[in-house]
């Protein structure tokens, strides 16, 4: 009894991770999105507050509610950020290849490095003792 595994290359016409335009909107998405994040986190821009103890999601920044515990606006900063980045990574798609082909691949992991200094900075409270 002889038992053999069948291993030949299978033939795809295309994957997703080769195509010239989704390699245009991810590295966008990736340059853009701690950008978008930042600023929404800098200038308190959620697109909604979620509070956990009461279960309830709000539109935008809301203050928190006495004895309702921490207001979370993180999830709203994702969202704007998510958003944001994925309609410039869209809008990149109908740039020219030549104009795609300078953007600097660095950026995608420069930028969001970049922004981690800005980000401990802005929440530098939470650091008190």
């Amino acid at each position: 009894m002889t038992t053999t595994t069948d291993i030949r290359p299978t033939s795809q016409a295309g994957s997703l991770a080769s195509s010239a335009a989704f390699r245009t909107f991810a590295v966008v998405f990736a340059i853009t999105a701690p950008v978008i994040y930042v600023i929404c986190e800098m200038q308190n821009w959620p697109l909604f507050t979620y509070q956990p103890a009461s279960n309830q999601f709000d539109w935008f920044f809301v203050p928190p509610v006495r004895d309702h515990g921490p207001t979370m606006y993180w999830y709203g900063w994702i969202a704007n950020a998510a958003i944001g980045s994925g309609i410039l990574g869209i809008l990149a798609l109908l740039l020219p290849e030549r104009v795609v082909s300078r953007i600097p691949l660095s950026l995608v992991w420069i930028v969001p490095l970049a922004a981690m200094p800005v980000l401990v900075y802005a929440l530098r409270f939470f650091w008190r003792w």
